[in-house]
C-alpha cells in the first residue's frame, strides 16, 4: 500500500534517491534515467487520452498501470533478493506482454498493409500515440542499456519493445484505420 502524506521530504536535496529496495542511487544514474523515462512516457499516455474514447482509452488507461508496474519493476534492483524480500516486488510478467501482442494482432487486422513509411500526425489521438511511440522507445533504449549493466528483468526490456509498435499499430487505428495516414513521400521538397 503506498501512502503518500507529505510531498515532498528532502531527502533528495543532493543529488540522490532512494530506490525501491532502500538503497540510494545518483539521480542520474542509468537507473533512475530508465525509469524516470517511463515515467515521461505514462504522462505523454496521459495527454494521449484526452482524445481517445471507448476501447481505446480502456486500453490505454491499463497500459498507464502497466508502466507504474514497470516503474516500480526498474526501481527495484536485485532481482536475486526478490524471494527473500519483505515485501515481494512488483515485476512485469509475460503476461502483460502476451497481451499487448494481442492487441496489436487485433488492432493490425484491420488496416491496410503498409506500403509507406508513416509520418507522426493525422488526427490528435495519433499524434500523441506517435509521441508515446518515440518516448517509450527511449525508454526501452535506456533499459536495454541498464540490463548490460545491472540486472533488469528481461519482461520489462520485451514490455517496451512491444509498446513502441503498440502505440505504432494504435496511431493508424486513431487515423481512421488507417485511412488518413500522413504518408511520407520520399525526396518530396527537393
Amino acid at each position: 500500500m503506498v501512502v503518500l502524506n507529505r510531498i515532498y521530504t528532502r531527502t533528495g536535496d543532493k543529488g540522490d534517491t532512494a530506490l525501491g529496495d532502500g538503497s540510494r542511487v545518483a539521480k542520474h544514474s542509468p537507473r533512475v534515467a530508465a525509469y524516470g523515462t517511463v515515467d515521461e512516457t505514462n504522462a505523454t499516455l496521459g495527454l494521449a487520452r484526452l482524445h481517445a474514447a471507448g476501447e481505446m482509452d480502456a486500453r490505454l488507461a491499463a497500459i498507464q498501470n502497466d508502466l507504474f508496474d514497470l516503474g516500480a519493476d526498474l526501481c527495484r534492483p536485485e532481482m536475486d533478493k526478490d524471494a527473500t524480500a519483505e515485501y515481494p516486488p512488483l515485476r512485469v510478467t509475460a503476461a502483460q506482454v502476451l497481451r499487448l501482442e494481442a492487441e496489436i494482432d487485433a488492432m493490425n487486422a484491420g488496416l491496410a498493409t503498409l506500403r509507406s513509411f508513416i509520418l507522426p500526425g493525422g488526427s490528435a489521438l495519433a499524434a500523441h500515440l506517435h509521441l508515446c511511440r518515440t518516448v517509450s522507445r527511449r525508454a526501452e533504449r535506456l533499459a536495454v542499456e541498464l540490463a548490460v549493466a545491472e540486472a533488469v528483468n528481461p519482461e520489462v526490456v520485451r514490455y517496451l519493445n512491444r509498446l513502441s509498435d503498440w502505440f505504432f499499430v494504435a496511431a493508424r487505428v486513431a487515423n481512421d484505420n488507417g485511412a488518413t495516414d500522413v504518408l511520407w513521400v520520399p525526396g518530396a521538397n527537393r
